[in-house]
């Protein structure tokens, strides 16, 4: 269905959002009736009919259940299912309205919205609506929300849903999970999906700063701040400045840097060291980290004032354990890779190999699963891979249900030879050494600290 045949119905209890959606869609629509009390929803939509409803997800009216708008929801899928809606909401409800999608919504607008983008949302919602998109499209638009993210699994269709609704907000996003899991590309994802996308994507893992470079990273330096400051430098939030910055390890960085950092995301201003000047900044901010959510509230830990400031929206990023449908598809991504890096052609692997590649519990997750398949194309001399052919990494031990004690020894002797090789090849820096390990650092002194014990 075109826009020009298009009967909309717009709800919301701000006569200033109702008034900006008439003169926005007068032109572009069939018709438009606004109305600001959700009590009358029953009576319109049962006496006229709409092709689309917009709803507001919050009201002062008499139902108060802090989620009036999936309630009112509700109540239009029951009296009309047919009937296409889309939210209205605000960044901090955006988990609310996603959850609207599992509720019967067909999208959802975040407001102050850009005009384009609102017209664009009901077009295509009611060209869906329509049928004239195929539903091969449509899967093929949600199987992946960037092309190198790799998923066809429930959990990660729901993240992809998750990252092509936020990213076109300017919320800060907090990406948890463990380490391998893909937080980096999640980021990424965001940024691409985002109004910010042709800006500049600015990763720094602070997780690796010192005290002393924490604030020369972020927010630059004058010539002569310090020692060695021998030129000006810009810090990464004015290099980020109208695009997004992704702060990866954040929940490694001490009290003190984490005071710093609350300060110039309260302000978005930022003074490089040594100077006097506040600079403005204008960027969308991503953090990730490994730790868990409850483990970040622990205050002697990590301020909540600041966890509140970064966290606008969460986006768990499962192990590939809580994923193993993707194993599979994941192993032909890698192996479609390599195979072209290495020029190793016609590969394939066999139904066992692939049966010992979905029964293995990858504690290293998704990167480790690309350094056992980068490793099985470079050894690999014939065109099928079959099981003997894996090999899995001794870095991360098994769980301690499927080994005995001996070979839980002789693969604890087995890591401390490969990592102490790692730390050698790269001159005793633990920072690379961690890095090609796959490991954090905090990792990695964990588990030196164990082979001292």
């Amino acid at each position: 269905m075109g826009l020009l045949k298009a009967n909309i119905l717009a709800i919301d209890d701000d006569i200033d959002v109702l008034t900006a959606v008439r003169l926005l869609l007068k032109t572009e629509v069939k018709e438009v009736v606004t109305e600001k009390n959700p009590e009358n929803i029953s009576s319109l939509i049962t006496s006229r009919s709409f092709d689309l409803v917009l709803l507001d997800m919050n009201f002062k009216a008499s139902v108060s259940t802090g989620n009036e708008g999936l309630y009112w929801l509700k109540q239009i899928k029951e009296l009309k299912p047919e009937i296409s809606v889309i939210m209205i909401t605000a960044y901090g409800d955006i988990d609310l309205a996603v959850r609207s999608l599992k509720e019967g919504a067909s999208d959802f607008i975040v407001k102050p919205w850009h005009n384009e983008r609102l017209v664009t949302t009901i077009s295509n919602t009611l060209r869906e609506k329509s049928g004239k998109s195929s539903n091969v499209n449509h899967q093929s638009q949600n199987a992946k929300a960037n092309s190198n993210i790799i998923g066809e699994s429930e959990v990660m269709l729901d993240i992809f849903t998750r990252i092509n609704k936020i990213a076109p907000t300017d919320a800060n996003i907090l990406v948890l999970g463990e380490n391998g899991t893909g937080k980096d590309l999640v980021a990424k994802a965001i940024h691409e999906k985002s109004l910010r996308s042709k800006q500049p994507f600015i990763r720094v893992d602070v997780g690796a700063l010192t005290e002393t470079l924490f604030e020369s990273e972020l927010f630059g330096h004058k010539k002569g701040a310090y020692t060695d400051a021998k030129d000006d430098r810009t810090g990464r939030f004015e290099a980020a400045d109208g695009g997004t910055l992704f702060l990866d390890e954040i929940g490694n960085i001490s009290l003190q840097q984490q005071s710093k950092l609350l300060t110039a995301l309260q302000n978005r201003h930022i003074t490089r060291l040594g100077s006097n000047e506040s600079v403005p900044v204008d960027i969308r901010l991503i953090c990730a980290t490994n730790l868990p959510l409850s483990e970040l509230a622990n205050e002697n830990r990590f301020r909540k004032d600041l966890i509140y400031r970064i966290n606008t929206v969460e986006i768990i990023v499962p192990p590939l354990r809580k994923r193993k449908e993707d194993i599979v598809l994941l192993t032909e991504y890698f192996a479609s890779i390599y195979s072209t890096k290495y020029f190793k052609t016609n590969i394939s692997f066999s139904a066992a190999a692939l049966q010992k590649l979905k029964r293995y519990h990858f504690p290293g997750n998704v990167r480790e699963l690309q350094y056992i398949i980068e490793r099985v194309i470079i050894m690999a001399e014939g065109n099928v891979i079959e099981p003997d052919d894996l090999t899995f990494s001794p870095i991360e031990s098994p769980n301690q249900n499927e080994m005995d004690g001996n070979t839980e020894t002789r693969l604890s002797a087995l890591e401390k030879s490969t990592i102490l090789k790692v730390i050698d090849k790269n001159s005793g820096n633990i920072t690379k050494a961690a890095k090609e390990l796959g490991l954090t650092r905090t990792a990695l002194y964990r588990r030196l600290n164990k082979y001292e014990n």
